[in-house]
């Protein structure tokens, strides 16, 4: 059982109350212009980062908003490092306004699960997240492609665990278009994160257990019950005596 652990949350994607949402997450990773997001509502994201001492990433997508980037798109590993930064620095050149510090990126949706299996696709995020900032902490599925190119990049990463999500039995997301995909019972979710931390595995759907490293718990903010998952799921991983915490935040 950890002793700590990171809870993030995508905010600024203007489908979900990103204000309940956030006293009870470590860090935030705000859309940026690709499934979602406009430079006011990453300023709004980042201002409610700061006021609560959030730690701050970005949440690169394909530029799709039709389907809030969840589909897909036919793009090499070229033109997927262009985007990539293009929008990271967009945020950061906002957080840099702000006084604020950009501490990691997250590919949101659609090409999150593409770099999670193929590795030239990890590798084109990964050497632009190096090319942006090589502090700069990358956020990958846990045992995926994403995690092993950042590490051969050269860059902090944090592997993640889902907590409303469901997993097959290759450790990946169960496909959305999938039943049982998304955990819709708050007593299911909770179980789920505790059999991750307490013995490290995942329940897979076909009830396989799965090998699984958390370095940080994702909780979808664009659910409309978000806030009371985010509460919720705080209050369950501090009862288990583990702090909630950034990454790189002292204990």
């Amino acid at each position: 059982m950890p002793d700590r652990i990171d809870f993030n949350c995508d905010l600024g994607e203007g489908c979900g109350d990103d204000a309940a949402i956030v006293p009870h997450i470590s860090s935030a990773s705000i859309a940026c212009g690709g499934h979602a997001g406009s430079d006011e509502t990453m300023q709004a994201a980042v201002a409610l980062c700061l006021a609560h001492g959030v730690a701050i990433g970005a949440h690169p997508s394909f530029v799709d908003r039709e389907h809030f980037g969840r589909r897909e798109l036919g793009l090499g590993p070229g033109a997927i490092h262009v985007l990539v930064l293009a929008q990271v620095r967009r945020l950061a050149a906002l957080c840099d306004a702000a006084g604020a510090r950009l501490r990691h990126v997250k590919p949101h949706g659609a090409l999150y699960n593409l770099a999670a299996r193929d590795i030239d696709v990890a590798d084109a995020i990964a050497a632009a997240v190096h090319a942006i900032d090589p502090t700069l902490r990358l956020y990958a599925l846990s045992g995926s492609a994403l995690a092993e190119a950042g590490r051969l990049a050269g860059l902090p990463v944090a592997e993640e665990a889902f907590a409303e999500r469901s997993y097959g039995a290759d450790g990946r997301l169960t496909p959305r278009d999938l039943p049982g995909a998304v955990i819709e019972d708050l007593e299911a979710a909770l179980a789920q994160v505790r059999t991750m931390l307490r013995e490290g595995v995942v329940v897979a759907l076909d009830g396989s257990r799965v090998p699984l490293r958390a370095d940080t718990l994702c909780l979808h903010g664009d659910r409309p019950d978000a806030p009371r998952f985010a509460a919720a799921l705080r209050a369950a991983l501090e009862a288990e005596g583990i702090r909630v915490l950034a990454p790189d935040a002292a204990a």
